[in-house]
């Protein structure tokens, strides 16, 4: 339940494949287009791919906003297209803000190569995390005391990990703020598509057709990883309203191409409008009904989440089961959870979080049975721990001497440098593939 994977609708994606074999050219269907398709490519990309991908990001945002597939440049996946936007808008040492709690791959994906620097805009749970004026303006101020260059703001909308869509009049003060100081805004617009509730997704690209505002400061970061739940297939957009940074960008997306093969078969699919819509409608729902089987089981055992409706994931709030309120106490409970419960969470230090005691928990990579038994884990959980907690004194202060104990194992530094490490499974989590007990119970 760490990593963030949309496999609910891959039952679609099949039947459209089995009644579309010409779409590969890997059939007898379409080999006649191999020879097409095996030569080298503009390095734009392929027509068609760029046209089926303008429609369909107008299509998730329901149709009111238009894209130019002049203005697509291809990259590697999201990382890829990250990491192209960075190069392309700062140089080593500059900074961009980014409002907390953050996808904490963003600390490999913007500064690895870059050498860029990200400031982190604190974000609290009084008001649901949501981004204000007055953060902006203290981290952006701190950045300038430090002789900091901040190029930009970066945000996530929906947001990995809250799972909130980012209202209207937050992206307003964004755009204002960012076009006061003249500096870039990035928005990562990878979750649009996995909208389960209201209030409905707002795009940067509609709020610019109501602000008034310098367009060459804007930046979408798009890919079909989430939406459409091809991570393999590594399509990372960047749509740009810059000619500037569209030119660069073609100029460095030949070191991180997305595969022609790949380009034809998604042109084909993306193309079909009728498959398109229904895809959209039917992921919703059931992004819609997983979230709410997943959310109102914990409820049952007085878990709660942060009020979501969107992506692939809950924000978990456990507070009320720390030892105390640090992110120590946080790691601990995190280890036990991975230990005992047999659950790969994501504890909220690794978002950057500036409150101890949230996890992201992901619901949508696995199915119904398998879910059920995380849930029946979590319950088992919550029940020992409340009952060990109601014990005497004694024994209560003996259970917490194991809790800490079992935290033994590894330390708030140790996990630090294991979020550092490309050999993780995930940004989230510092256990391997092969530590990870995956039993059925």
């Amino acid at each position: 339940m760490g990593l963030a994977e949309n496999q609910l609708s891959f039952d679609l994606v099949e039947e459209w494949i089995t009644k579309h074999p010409s779409a590969s050219i890997c059939t007898s269907e379409g080999v006649q287009m191999f020879r097409d398709i095996a030569i080298f490519q503009d390095y734009h990309g392929l027509t068609e791919f760029r046209n089926a991908v303008a429609r369909f990001m107008g299509k998730v945002r329901g149709g009111r906003v238009s894209f130019d597939p002049a203005r697509i440049v291809l990259a590697g996946g999201a990382t890829g297209a990250s990491e192209l936007i960075t190069f392309c808008l700062a140089d080593p040492g500059d900074a961009f803000l980014v409002p907390t709690p953050y996808y904490p791959a963003f600390d490999r994906d913007l500064k690895w190569r870059t050498g860029i620097q990200l400031i982190p805009v604190i974000c609290e749970s009084s008001n649901n995390f949501k981004i204000t004026k007055e953060a902006l303006e203290e981290a952006f101020q701190n950045a300038q005391k430090s002789s900091i260059k901040v190029k930009g703001v970066i945000i996530a909308n929906p947001s990995n990990p809250l799972g909130t869509t980012v209202e209207r009049e937050t992206q307003i003060t964004l755009v204002n703020f960012i076009n006061e100081k003249q500096i870039h805004l990035v928005c990562d617009e990878i979750y649009s598509a996995t909208i389960f509730s209201r209030p409905n997704f707002i795009s940067i690209a509609e709020i610019i057709e109501e602000v008034e505002c310098n367009r060459d400061l804007i930046h979408i970061i798009y890919s079909l990883s989430k939406d459409m739940g091809f991570p393999g297939f590594r399509v990372g957009i960047v749509y740009s309203y810059n000619d500037a940074v569209v030119n660069c960008g073609r100029k460095m997306s030949s070191f991180g191409l997305v595969s022609s093969q790949t380009q034809h078969f998604l042109a084909s699919m993306l193309s079909d409008d009728e498959f398109v819509d229904d895809f959209l409608k039917t992921s919703s729902m059931r992004l819609a009904k997983r979230h709410q089987t997943f959310t109102s089981g914990l409820e049952e055992v007085g878990i709660k989440c942060l009020n979501s409706n969107a992506g692939l994931f809950c924000w978990m709030d456990l507070r009320a089961l720390l030892k105390e309120p640090t992110f120590e106490a946080e790691m601990v409970l995190w280890r036990l959870i991975i230990h005992k419960v047999k659950l790969n969470v994501s504890p909220g230090f690794s978002f950057h979080c500036v409150e101890p005691g949230w996890f992201r928990v992901c619901f949508a990579n696995m199915d119904d049975a398998t879910l059920e038994i995380a849930l029946k884990r979590i319950r088992i959980f919550i029940q020992a721990t409340v009952k060990k907690s109601d014990v005497p004194a004694k024994k209560s202060k003996q259970w917490q001497k194991n809790l800490r104990l079992s935290f033994s194992g590894g330390s708030r530094c140790e996990y630090e440098e294991s979020l550092k490490s490309p050999s993780v499974m995930s940004p989230h989590s510092p256990m391997s593939p092969a530590q990870l007990v995956q039993t059925r119970t």
